[in-house]
């Protein structure tokens, strides 16, 4: 593929995934608004404390085949069908252990109202299962813009669902059903874009011969899951529903707000490195070039988040959901740099490393857990655990940095030259704006008025200052050719 071919692709593929990414994000925080005015704290812990069982199934059910099946140039269908019926087999094994492992989970948290809800949100990744290899065909056929009209679809259709059931008085049943209906209905639209279908003709062996590769990926999915869940467990366990809605409400905004970018990286990012390994030049560049973008839009948006989260979370649930707000607004340092922690992800991914992935996350989530657990034991409370987390989740690029510049000889300057300018910059424009906007005392115009005022400020300023980085997107979004 040409270098102009690959870089129109990637745009379009970020600039969709972004779209795509937005509108979901958009969605979602319109019905999340809802949910927390018809629902309370206690309602969303119980929900929030069984994430980690669904999530874990999900990543034994999927074993890594997706990234496996992307990472080869054209799989066969034989490596297709195996995969579909392997996950199949799979996930419908795991909810029967799990269906029976039930009660144990609700005695762990001491809540008997879990066995039926995790029995139900259980549903969600067998349903997943049946739609793995269409997702890995449209993902791997960097095919985003039907990605992300499924995502759009399935995401309307299942707010309303929850919504609906929430202003029914169903409480947490309201969030579970959200759940599952947006899983079956993104299945059901990749099965309708993708013009692969499965064939009874079933050899598990091409599945086996990859998982191999896959294996390591699925070692690094359970890590990363543990690592974004700890909270949900410990907070669960010891501290209550409570407190566990609170710091999984302020998570759930900050999560919408950096998979925005998130989504975008995960699209395009390991396909479009794949494409230009053999060469390390053209590879490095085409990283950086990523790097620029990534930390261009994440920086000002999850730090700009962080300045008005009290404020926001304020108008939009009440008193009752203060503390989620200083959550947040701690969170969104986290959910800046999430992006990045990706990006390198897929770089070890795309070279043939997934030992690196794997190691990288593995010591990630042991010094998370292990840190967590030390404060819970010395009697420290929430904030001083998420300021650990926080704080450790930065720190770690400094790792993957070191593998960047062992894989591919990116060098720890140049990783500087490429994040710092656009992190002091934010840094210096929102320090600003929060000192000016001091003396406004009505939330809503405080809010408002730190957004205009940041997003005029960042703007204005790259543009005045000819940043090469905001004028190839404003042209890539107005189709022209730079």
């Amino acid at each position: 593929m040409s270098e102009k071919s690959l870089k129109e692709r990637t745009a379009r593929g970020l600039l969709w995934g972004g779209m795509s990414n937005g509108i979901m994000q958009l969605l979602g925080a319109l019905f999340g608004l809802a949910l927390m005015r018809l629902l309370t704290p206690a309602d969303w812990g119980k929900v929030y404390m069984l994430n980690i069982f669904a999530t874990l199934a999900s990543a034994l059910q999927e074993s890594g085949f997706s990234a496996a099946l992307c990472n080869k140039r054209e799989p066969s269908h034989e490596e297709y069908n195996a995969v579909f019926w392997f996950n199949i087999m799979v996930s419908s094994g795991i909810y029967v252990l799990l269906w029976f492992l039930a009660p144990s989970i609700a005695g762990f948290y001491g809540d008997p109202d879990l066995i039926p809800l995790a029995r139900f949100m259980f549903l969600s990744f067998v349903f997943a299962s049946f739609g793995t290899v269409q997702r890995a065909y449209l993902f791997g056929h960097m095919m985003v813009r039907e990605t992300s009209i499924c995502g759009i679809t399935a995401m309307l259709v299942s707010g309303i669902v929850g919504v609906s059931m929430a202003y029914m008085g169903f409480a947490h049943w309201g969030i579970a059903s959200q759940t599952v209906t947006f899983v079956v209905v993104v299945q059901m639209m990749n099965w309708f874009y993708s013009s692969w279908r499965p064939s009874l003709d079933i050899n598990l062996r091409p599945a086996w011969q990859m998982f191999k590769f896959s294996s390591k990926l699925l070692v690094t999915y359970i890590f990363n899951i543990l690592n974004n869940h700890a909270f949900s467990v410990l907070l669960g366990k010891y501290f209550g529903n409570r407190q566990a809605g609170i710091y999984g409400t302020a998570r759930k905004w900050d999560d919408m707000a950096a998979g925005t970018i998130n989504g975008m990286v995960i699209a395009v990012a390991q396909p479009t490195l794949a494409q230009v390994a053999t060469d390390k030049d053209r590879y490095v560049q085409v990283f950086r070039k990523m790097l620029r973008f990534v930390c261009f839009i994440c920086f000002p948006a999850l730090l700009g988040l962080g300045i008005i989260a009290e404020e926001f979370i304020l108008i939009v649930g009440g008193e009752r959901w203060a503390e989620s707000g200083r959550i947040l607004a701690m969170l969104c340092i986290h959910g800046a740099f999430f992006p990045l922690n990706t990006l390198y992800s897929n770089l070890t991914i795309s070279r043939g490393h997934s030992g690196v992935n794997m190691a990288c996350t593995i010591g990630q989530c042991l010094a998370v857990w292990t840190g967590l657990i030390l404060l819970y034991i010395n009697g420290y409370g929430m904030i001083h655990m998420v300021v650990y987390f926080i704080a450790l989740n930065v720190l770690w690029l400094g790792i993957w940095q070191w593998w960047a510049k062992r894989l591919i000889g990116m060098k720890w300057r140049w990783a500087a030259l490429d994040t710092m300018p656009f992190l002091f910059f934010t840094i210096g424009i929102l320090g600003f704006t929060w000192w000016i906007t001091l003396p406004i005392g009505n939330l809503w115009c405080l809010m408002l008025s730190r957004m205009a005022i940041a997003a005029l400020l960042y703007g204005g300023i790259m543009w005045i200052s000819g940043a090469k980085i905001m004028r190839e997107t404003i042209g890539y979004l107005l189709h022209k050719k730079k």
